[in-house]
């Protein structure tokens, strides 16, 4: 029991105390209970109203007095134990505000969920678990309060509002989910967050298929559909069920790696920056230069557009991420001609091109 409320608890305790013993007291000088209640009642809270009886012998006046002395002191005490236990909530809910704000504050290149229903739950959960940066916003106080039990950031306020937008710090943000099952909302939400935010990679949830195209015109760069992914997912585990057990094993880019690893082999993400040496290149430069020590299974555009399994002739620009497959212990060497060799250093292991 923390020291305010054992505070609060003994001063109530005092109070029924004295209460019960200054009315047993009357009641023992033989008057009634209901004037020995009356007596005690305006005598603590000194009404004034008058005696009930002449309180007329040096005991009885002496009992009055001890009943006046603590009886005050018990009701001063229970009371100031409430008013302690408020302002420390007030203080205490004060200062978890500010410190909330600061860890929003503070971060930057962290991803925006917009809606703590059952997929935004399993989303956090999903980037917590690969400790990603993440901000939620919800305008619903009890999911709020179960996120920040989680330890989560959150704002709580509607997010097609700018200023819940900002208090998340949009403008840092790279990439923002907003996952509510209302399509207009999640199109609303998507202009707000767009104008907030011109780089940002925004990721909608949508439950009318023919919702899709207002969202990417409306700033959206890939929109999910539930409905349509899970009727995939059921066909797929009718048609081929061994492949969806594997796929069920593989939820998560940590848990394929830990699979493929078994086989010697581990699956990455390469960013592209503008000042890249494989900038301009075409994926089938690089896995010919690679000597087959991996593999290019997809890319990613810098404006969200994924291709899989990208023709020889794909080429690669600037701001593309390259998810490639090979052997961990035998990464490509990237051999650049027309200038001097140069020297990058990729998952641990230093790869020599020339520019």
């Amino acid at each position: 029991m923390d020291p305010t409320t054992k505070r609060l608890v003994l001063g109530a305790v005092a109070c029924f105390g004295t209460f019960a013993l200054a009315i047993l007291g009357y009641w023992l000088a033989g008057w009634s209970f209901i004037d020995s209640v009356y007596m005690v009642i305006i005598t603590i809270y000194g009404v004034g109203y008058g005696e009930v009886k002449p309180v007329d012998t040096p005991g009885l006046r002496l009992y009055t007095i001890v009943v006046i002395v603590v009886g005050t002191g018990a009701i001063l005490y229970f009371i100031g134990g409430f008013v302690q236990m408020v302002m420390e909530g007030q203080i205490n809910q004060a200062l978890g505000a500010r410190k909330k704000t600061k860890g929003i504050e503070s971060l930057k290149d962290h991803a925006i969920i917009c809606g703590y229903g059952r997929m935004g739950q399993i989303l956090a959960r999903e980037l917590h678990a690969t400790k990603h940066p993440f901000v939620i916003v919800d305008n619903n106080e009890e999911r709020m309060a179960q996120a920040e039990a989680m330890g989560f950031l959150v704002v709580q306020g509607d997010a097609a509002e700018e200023e819940s937008l900002k208090h998340a710090g949009v403008e840092r943000a790279t990439s923002l989910a907003t996952v509510l099952p209302n399509d207009a909302v999640n199109v609303f939400i998507t202009l707000t967050a767009r104008n907030l935010n011109k780089d940002l990679t925004i990721y909608a949830r949508g439950e009318i298929p023919s919702t899709e195209a207002k969202l990417l015109q409306a700033g959206a760069n890939q929109v999910v559909l539930p409905a349509t992914i899970g009727g995939h997912r059921l066909a797929h585990m009718i048609v081929r069920p061994a492949a969806s057990d594997f796929l069920d094993q593989l939820q998560n880019i940590s848990a394929v790696n830990e699979d493929l690893e078994q086989l010697g082999v581990q699956i990455h993400e390469i960013p592209i920056p503008k000042d890249s040496p494989f900038a301009d290149r075409t994926i089938g430069d690089l896995e010919v230069e690679g000597e087959g020590a991996f593999l290019v299974v997809a890319v990613q555009r810098g404006n969200g557009a994924l291709f899989r399994r990208p023709e020889p002739e794909f080429e690669i620009g600037s701001g593309d991420k390259v998810i490639v497959i090979g052997h961990g212990s035998a990464l490509p060497r990237f051999t650049l001609t027309k200038t001097k060799a140069r020297e990058i250093v990729w998952r641990g292991s230093k790869i020599q091109y020339k520019k």
